[in-house]
C-alpha cells in the first residue's frame, strides 16, 4: 500500500490520529484568563479531531480536557497510580472528562516519560517543576513543542532554560500567545516536519501487522 499526503489527515485512515499532549500547572495561583485559554485550546484540539493526552493533573492540563470534551474529543490520561483506587485515595487525581485512564504505577515524575512518548506534538502551558521534567523529556527527544506563552510559570522562561541548556537536540519549538494560532502552527510544522517521515514508514507496511510467524493461509 503507498500512502500520499494530501491537504488533510482524512485519506490516512490507517494512521493513528495525531495526538497533542497538553502539560501545566497542577497547583499554585493561576488567572482566570490562563485558564480560559486553556479552556480554548482543548476545544480547538477536539474540534479538529485530534487526540488530547494529559498526566490527569487538576488544573490547567484538566481545562484543557474539559475543552476538548466540550467539542465531542476524545481524552487519554497517563496516570501516575497502580490503578483506579491508588487513582483516586493516593494522588486524587481527576476522572471527568477522560476517555481512557492508562495506569502505569510509575509515580508522578516517572510517568511523565509514558506521557511524552504518547504524544505528537507537545504542548507547554504554564508550569512548575513537574512541566519543567515534561519539558526537558520533550526536548530531549527531539519532540515538535508548543509553548503558549502569557500563561506564567515555566512557558513564559522557555527561552531562558535554552539558553542555559546550550543543547541542540533537534527538538522544534512554536511559541505563540493564541491557543488556536498556536495550533494553527502546530499542525503546519508536524505535516511538513513529522507527517512526511511517517508516510515514508507506512509505505510497505501492513496496518493490520504482522502475524508472528507469517500470516495463516486463507
Amino acid at each position: 500500500m503507498t500512502y500520499q499526503i494530501k491537504s488533510g489527515f482524512e485519506e490516512l485512515s490507517t494512521f493513528p490520529p495525531l495526538a497533542v499532549g497538553v502539560m501545566g500547572s497542577a497547583g499554585g495561583v493561576v488567572r482566570e484568563e490562563v485558564r480560559k485559554a486553556l479552556y480554548e485550546l482543548g476545544g480547538e484540539i477536539g474540534r479538529r479531531g485530534y487526540v488530547l493526552v494529559t498526566g490527569v493533573a487538576p488544573g490547567l492540563p484538566h481545562d484543557a480536557v474539559l475543552g476538548a470534551k466540550s467539542e465531542g474529543g476524545l481524552v487519554i490520561g497517563i496516570s501516575p497510580a497502580l490503578n483506579f483506587r491508588e487513582h483516586i485515595e493516593r494522588y486524587k487525581s481527576p476522572t471527568r472528562g477522560y476517555d481512557l485512564i492508562v495506569y502505569t504505577g510509575s509515580g508522578l515524575m516517572g510517568r511523565e516519560i509514558e506521557n511524552i512518548r504518547s504524544c505528537d506534538v507537545v504542548i507547554i502551558a504554564g508550569g512548575r517543576s513537574g512541566t519543567l521534567g515534561e519539558f526537558a523529556i520533550a526536548y530531549d527527544e527531539a519532540k515538535l513543542i508548543g509553548v503558549l506563552t502569557g500563561t506564567g510559570g515555566i512557558a513564559d522562561h522557555i527561552d531562558e532554560l535554552l539558553g542555559v541548556m546550550n543543547k541542540e537536540t533537534g527538538a522544534t519549538i512554536i511559541s505563540d500567545p493564541h491557543p488556536v494560532h498556536l495550533i494553527d502552527r502546530l499542525e503546519r510544522a508536524y505535516r511538513e516536519n513529522i507527517l512526511p517521515h511517517y508516510v515514508e514508514l507506512m509505505n510497505g507496511h501492513d496496518p493490520d501487522g504482522e502475524l508472528e510467524g507469517g500470516r495463516v493461509p486463507a
